[in-house]
């Protein structure tokens, strides 16, 4: 002890340096070998332990590169006509694929960590009627964060309070008073739809994805806020945008620190666009503005049918 005491005054600040420098690259080194090694190879044991059967894993990319394969080689052929409603196979190969050839209980990989898709029917229902918050969500990507917080985000005893604050607005009596406002926008696409038709000469063609679109922010805004206007259509515009990058974002490996780096193959999202948008669509002014709009609407209203 009293030798290593009378060498440490002699040893020179850069090699005390160099020593704190390789403590922190190999306490880093263990640290990374943990995250996309040993802890996913653990976990993989422990999982397969149970009975659960899968993909195998690998290194750092888990199934992402064999999912973007997939997915290519699904887009690049047509919708085959004598099944036009089997799409899984295209929107989702690899969950299709996990499935017929592992069960309805199966394990695949995003990256380093592990994702259980469940598609048997009583155990959906289960994990579905759950009211105590017991089944942890997929951890969403970084993007996630610009959303606001709701059930589709929760965990745990903050969920199971979020859902029982939500369940009377879904009671079906509550449902069937909305009907007027389905049938009012459904009846507007219609119109309009024939009078495109008669306009032109002979058939035409719509995009249906756009015009649904449109139709489910329209549904939602007049069922929700009694109107539908531009500044309703122009927040679930916003909010389509946000659900897109955020789709994008589950389609990598998110590495902290290189969304930064321009040349990064990562990142595909200026910070700036995504600061745009959420603060375009952030609680609780835009909501709020729409509200308000529609309350001084309903207010004016009542005060012309009474007369006051």
């Amino acid at each position: 002890m009293e030798e290593a005491m009378a060498i440490l005054p002699d040893a020179s600040p850069w090699s005390l340096l160099a020593g704190a420098a390789a403590m922190a690259t190999l306490w880093w080194a263990v640290r990374m070998l943990e995250w996309v090694w040993w802890g996913p190879r653990r976990v993989e044991r422990a999982l397969r332990a149970q009975g659960l059967r899968g993909t195998q894993y690998r290194l750092l990319r888990g199934d992402i590169k064999e999912e973007q394969r997939l997915m290519r080689a699904a887009l690049s052929k047509p919708v085959p006509m004598d099944r036009p409603h089997h799409i899984v196979p295209r929107v989702s190969p690899l969950l299709h694929r996990v499935t017929e050839e592992h069960g309805k209980v199966s394990l695949t990989w995003f990256g380093p960590y592990p994702r259980i898709t469940i598609s048997d029917p009583e155990l959906v229902r289960q994990v579905l009627a759950n009211k105590f918050g017991h089944f942890d969500k997929t951890k969403l990507a970084r993007l996630a964060k610009v959303f606001i917080g709701g059930l589709a985000v929760l965990d745990g005893e903050e969920w199971a309070k979020h859902r029982r604050i939500m369940n009377p607005a879904f009671h079906a009596e509550k449902l069937k008073r909305m009907l007027p406002a389905f049938s009012a926008s459904c009846s507007e696409l219609i119109d309009r739809w024939e009078n495109s038709v008669t306009v032109s000469v002979g058939a035409i063609e719509l995009d249906v994805w756009s015009e649904f679109q449109n139709l489910s922010g329209e549904v939602i805004s007049r069922a929700a806020f009694g109107v539908t206007n531009e500044e309703g259509r122009r927040i679930f515009q916003l909010q389509a945008e946000q659900a897109e990058r955020l789709v994008q974002s589950f389609r990598t490996n998110y590495i902290p620190g290189f969304s930064y780096d321009p040349h990064f193959p990562y990142s595909f999202i200026p910070n700036k666009q995504i600061s745009y948008v959420d603060s375009c669509v952030k609680f609780p002014y835009p909501f709020l503005k729409l509200i308000n709009g529609c309350f001084h609407s309903s207010v004016c209203c009542r005060q012309k049918t009474t007369g006051g």
